[in-house]
């Protein structure tokens, strides 16, 4: 399940790290040109940031007690 949505590749790994200190494996899906050439307009620097859905609600409450990345 996504548990949130970066704009970049920089913010979603630390997200993704953040989560892994606690123990919820995760996965990053984002279409490759926007990695490649830094787009991040009309979704092509979107990066999803996935969990199984048994670490859904711990994920985005974790997330949520964070402040702002951006």
């Amino acid at each position: 399940m996504t548990v949130y949505v970066a704009w970049g590749q920089p913010e979603a790994e630390i997200v993704k790290g953040r989560l892994e200190s606690e123990g919820i494996p995760v996965v990053l899906r984002y279409e490759s040109i926007g990695l490649v050439y830094g787009f991040t307009v009309n979704g092509l620097g979107k990066v999803e940031v996935k969990v199984p859905a048994a670490f859904a609600s711990v994920a985005k409450e974790l997330l949520a007690d964070e402040q702002p990345l951006t």
